[in-house]
């Protein structure tokens, strides 16, 4: 499906309803089983953040402009995406979205085997379908294996959704989500004064595909996973929170990962620098949570993720 990579790749970038950088968790659905949101707009201001998004701006918004003709750069300032279980898969891009844009959008969605233009109390928003295993199309998206239904009617923002229902509902409240507290279950969303990156996702919800590695046993032992990157103090800040199915499981889990990270630190193919860093990494539990603190050099993050 030629649409899946360049509309896909395009739409798969931040949450309705946030005037806010910082996502929240009465910003997601109760049954969500997992999120995404990174906040380009402070990486740009943001002195930690600024080493990354140049990194960006060479390896993906460079593509995405390449291959699509539409320049992130300047039109995208948040991209987040969720997923519920009653609901399936929300994502925008919020930011100046041009009008030049919005046309090569409607053009390659014009290009998938189904397409259609439909309206709901006024506002229009469309449909695209087409063969989402291509062999030369190297994003899948699981969420949008059926279609996926998009509209540029809300200001400042394209919004896109897996199901015609949530679009609708969407479209109706203007694209904010309805308020509620953090229950008890719901994912975990970790906050930081310059978040830049956020993630979490209910781990019982990641595919095991039996290969008996490390991260297959500390996924099954887990019920939530959520990760942030921020800027704090001009270092890169990078905070895991995990929570384990029970107290024990989560000492148990603590002393693999400092064990991973002492083995790490006495590899001869570790950078000096990077073992510096892992000296400073701090594991912690309480109860059945556990987390882990270590703060990067940006550079040496664009450095690896260069490698």
């Amino acid at each position: 499906m030629r649409i899946s990579k360049h509309l896909i790749l395009v739409l798969l970038l931040a949450l309705p309803g946030l005037a806010l950088s910082e996502l929240a968790a009465s910003g997601l659905p109760a049954t969500s089983t997992w999120y995404f949101h990174a906040d380009f707009d402070e990486m740009r201001s943001s002195d930690a953040g600024k080493p990354i998004y140049e990194w960006l701006q060479r390896e993906v918004f460079a593509d995405v402009r390449d291959d699509a003709g539409i320049d992130l750069d300047k039109e995208a300032d948040r991209i987040t995406a969720f997923s519920a279980a009653e609901s399936g898969a929300v994502v925008t891009i919020e930011g100046s979205i041009s009008q030049e844009t919005q046309d090569k959008l409607l053009a390659m969605a014009a290009g998938a085997d189904e397409f259609d233009t439909l309206k709901h109390k006024g506002k229009t928003f469309y449909y695209a379908k087409g063969d989402n295993h291509e062999k030369n199309n190297k994003i899948e998206v699981d969420s949008f294996e059926n279609g996926v239904y998009f509209t540029f009617a809300l200001k400042n923002r394209i919004l896109a959704t897996s199901s015609r229902e949530q679009m609708e509902r969407l479209l109706d409240s203007k694209g904010k989500l309805p308020k509620r507290s953090a229950d008890r279950g719901t994912l975990i969303v970790l906050t930081a004064e310059k978040s830049l990156i956020q993630a979490g996702i209910q781990a019982d919800q990641v595919e095991d595909r039996g290969d008996g590695g490390w991260k297959s046993n500390i996924l099954k032992n887990t019920e939530q996973l959520a990760v942030m990157i921020a800027d704090v103090a001009g270092k890169i800040a990078i905070e895991t929170q995990l929570i384990a199915t029970q107290p024990e499981m989560a000492e148990s889990l603590a002393s693999i990962v400092r064990g991973l990270i002492s083995l790490a630190m006495f590899s001869e193919d570790m950078d000096p620098e990077v073992a510096e860093f892992l000296k400073g990494t701090t594991v912690d539990v309480e109860g059945s949570s556990l987390n882990i603190r270590l703060a990067l050099d940006p550079d040496s993050v664009v450095v690896a993720l260069d490698d």
